[in-house]
């Protein structure tokens, strides 16, 4: 095989990348945008507020989109970008975090669904979890059936 020919492994470990990055980059920008401007409207989201008001401790919690924009950065933003760190450095645990942070965004969404109306925004994300999900799973398999092949640890 030669040495500039990618492997299915390589391909899939790159379309992850690809979603971490899109991913952990849109929810930092997102985030920043909440905890520039509390009140939303500068995004745009000021009216989606009270659509809040059906979740536990909204009086305390959910007043303005402090909460969200720091949660958003945290469970969306840095872990992503943790994965997508790990997968530029090589590391195993890259693609199984990647993986599993895909997952986290289709459960973020699902929350979305029970408490907003449905939107473009919301599906579009639930798909892009859905295809970061399928990369690292795809990343997986593929670096361990690679390593398998070879005679050699697992890939990342």
């Amino acid at each position: 095989m030669s040495r500039n020919k990618r492997t299915q492994f390589q391909i899939a470990r790159n379309w992850l990348l690809f979603w971490t990055l899109f991913i952990g980059i849109g929810a930092v920008a997102g985030a920043s945008g909440m905890l520039l401007d509390p009140s939303g409207k500068a995004m745009g989201m000021d009216a989606m507020l009270p659509y809040f008001q059906v979740l536990p401790l909204a009086d305390k919690l959910f007043q303005n989109y402090i909460f969200s924009g720091i949660a958003l950065l945290i469970v969306n933003g840095l872990t992503n970008l943790t994965a997508a760190v790990l997968l530029l450095l090589r590391r195993k645990l890259g693609v199984i975090l990647g993986g599993i942070f895909g997952v986290t965004l289709m459960l973020w969404i699902c929350i979305q669904f029970v408490i907003f109306p449905m939107n473009f925004m919301s599906t579009s994300y639930f798909i892009f979890g859905l295809c970061q999900a399928i990369a690292g799973y795809a990343a997986w398999v593929l670096g361990k059936r690679e390593a398998a092949n070879m005679g050699g640890t697992d890939r990342a």
